[in-house]
C-alpha cells in the first residue's frame, strides 16, 4: 500500500511528476500568508451561498485564520493544478479536482492519504465510482465533492409546434432533434446545441452502443473508438452533427443555456443545476439583481416559475423504452494537496464540507452529494427525478492513471470537432486511438 509523507522524498517526487507539464494554461496561485487557508474550487458549480457559508463556519471554528476561495477557470485546469501542486509557495491547501483528472494527481502523489478520515467524511455513502477515482494502489487520497449527470432542457412550445413528443429511446431523441431543426429554418437554430467539440455529451452515444474511450488490456490501455460499437454509434453522432445542430464546430460544451435563453436552441444538455441559468426573455421581469427588497424577490420567483413552465426537463433516454442512457458523470474531487503546510486545518475545512449541513445545500443546490445519504435533499420534483435517473446510469472516463493528459492534450475535443466537421470517422477514430494510446501508456 502506497503511503505519501508531507515532506522529503516524497516532495521532491511530487516535483519531478508534476513539473512535466508546469508551463501555460494560466497563472499559479501566489504563496499565501500564514494566517489563510486557500481552497481551490472550479468555475462557478458552487453557489456563492455555500462559499459564504464554508467561509463563515471555517473561520468562526478557528480564530485568527483566514479562509480564502479562489475559484479557477476550468478551461485550462490540469497545467494551472501541475504548476501549483508542485511548489510549497503556489498550492492551495484543499483544491476541487475534476472526477476524470484524479487518477492522473492521484497517482502522481500530488495528494495527501485521507483513509483516516473515510468514515468521517461519509465511508461507504461515499459516491462510489469517485472514490474509485480518487484511490490509488488501494489507498484513498481524493474524496466526491459532488456529481451532475447531465439531463436534457427543451422548450415545451417548440416541441408542441413541431409535433414532437419527449423521446423514450435514444433513436427517437434523434428524430426528434432533427424535426425540431427543420420546423425552425433559422441560419442560427439548432434542434440539439451540440457544439462539435462536446464530447461528454458525445461519449453518452458511445457508452450506449457498447463501445468505451480506452478499455485497459493487460499493462496497457487500447483506444476503442475503432470498435464496431463505438464506429455505430459516431455515425449517428455524425448524423447528429450534420443533421440536428448549427452550433459552432469549434467550440465546447462551456454554458449551453446561453443558446437556449436566446432562443437559438430547442434543447440542451447539461448537468440539472443549470435550470438556475435558464432565463428566458419572455420571463424577464427587469429586476435589479442588487434589489433585495420583499418586492424584487417576488418578481424573482414569478420570473423563475415563468421560466420552468415553459422549460421542460428528462434524461437522455437509451436503446429501449423506459431506459436511460449512461451519460457522462461530470463532478468533482475534492483532495489536500501533498505540499499543503496546513493539513490539519484542510482537514478541519474537508469535515466541514461532508458536514450534513453542508452536504444538504449541495442538494438543495441542484448537486448531487458526494455523500449520497443527503440526496434526498435534491427534492421530488421533475429535475430531481431526472438527475437521479441520470446519475443511476452515468459512466466515468477510464480510471488510467494519465488519463488527465488525454484531457490536457484536448484530443477528445479535436476528434469530435472532426466528426463534427465530416471528416472520416473511421479515419479519425483510428488516430484518436493512437493519441490516447501514446498518452495513456
Amino acid at each position: 500500500m502506497r503511503r505519501v509523507r508531507t515532506g522529503g522524498l516524497a516532495a521532491a517526487a511530487v516535483a519531478s511528476l508534476l513539473a512535466v507539464s508546469a508551463c501555460g494554461g494560466g497563472e499559479a496561485a501566489e504563496a499565501s500568508s500564514d494566517t489563510e487557508v486557500r481552497l481551490w474550487l472550479n468555475g462557478t458549480d458552487t453557489p456563492q451561498e455555500l462559499r459564504d457559508y464554508l467561509k463563515e463556519t471555517f473561520e468562526a471554528d478557528h480564530e485568527g485564520m483566514t479562509l480564502v476561495i479562489e475559484e479557477q477557470d476550468w478551461s485550462g485546469l490540469v497545467p494551472r493544478l501541475q504548476t501549483a501542486l508542485s511548489s510549497e509557495d503556489q498550492t492551495p491547501d484543499l483544491v476541487e479536482i475534476g472526477n476524470t483528472q484524479s487518477p492522473t494527481f492521484t497517482y502522481a502523489g500530488a495528494f495527501t492519504e485521507l483513509t483516516d478520515v473515510y468514515e468521517d467524511l461519509g465511508g461507504d455513502d461515499l459516491l462510489p465510482g469517485f472514490v474509485d477515482a480518487g484511490t490509488a494502489d488501494g489507498t484513498l487520497y481524493a474524496v466526491p465533492y459532488y456529481s451532475g449527470a447531465r439531463a436534457v432542457f427543451y422548450r415545451k412550445d417548440l416541441f408542441q409546434q413541431a409535433g414532437v413528443a419527449v423521446p423514450t429511446t435514444l433513436e427517437e431523441f434523434r428524430t426528434a432533434a432533427i424535426a425540431l431543426q427543420q420546423a425552425n429554418p433559422s441560419p442560427d437554430f439548432s434542434g440539439f446545441w451540440f457544439p462539435g467539440q462536446d464530447w461528454y455529451n458525445g461519449v453518452a452515444w458511445v457508452f450506449s452502443n457498447g463501445g468505451d474511450l480506452a478499455v485497459q488490456e493487460g499493462d496497457r490501455w487500447v483506444g476503442a473508438l475503432s470498435s464496431p460499437e463505438s464506429q455505430e454509434a459516431l455515425a449517428e453522432v455524425q448524423d447528429l452533427f450534420t443533421n440536428a445542430t448549427r452550433a459552432p464546430r469549434d467550440a465546447d460544451s462551456n454554458e449551453p443555456w446561453v443558446a437556449f435563453n436566446n432562443g437559438q436552441a430547442a434543447m440542451f444538455s447539461a448537468p440539472t443545476w443549470a435550470r438556475s441559468s435558464i432565463a428566458l426573455p419572455e420571463c424577464d421581469k427587469g429586476v435589479d439583481p442588487d434589489d433585495t427588497s420583499p418586492e424584487a424577490e417576488a418578481l424573482l420567483a414569478e420570473q423563475q416559475a415563468c421560466n420552468e413552465e415553459i422549460t421542460g426537463v428528462f434524461p437522455l433516454p437509451g436503446e429501449q423504452p423506459g431506459s436511460s442512457a449512461p451519460v457522462f458523470a461530470g463532478g468533482s474531487n475534492i483532495a489536500i494537496p501533498t505540499m499543503s503546510q496546513r493539513q490539519e486545518e484542510a482537514r478541519d475545512l474537508l469535515r466541514i464540507i461532508f458536514s450534513e449541513e453542508y452536504q444538504t445545500m449541495l442538494a438543495e443546490n441542484g448537486l448531487i452529494p458526494g455523500n449520497s445519504q443527503y440526496a434526498d435533499a435534491l427534492g421530488d420534483d421533475v429535475y430531481a427525478q431526472a438527475a437521479l435517473a441520470a446519475a443511476r446510469n452515468a459512466k466515468l472516463t477510464p480510471a488510467a492513471e494519465q488519463w488527465a493528459d488525454v484531457e490536457g492534450a484536448r484530443i477528445l475535443e479535436d476528434f469530435f470537432q472532426q466528426v463534427a466537421s465530416g471528416a472520416d470517422v473511421a479515419q479519425a477514430a483510428a488516430e484518436a486511438d493512437r493519441l490516447m494510446e501514446e498518452t495513456l501508456n
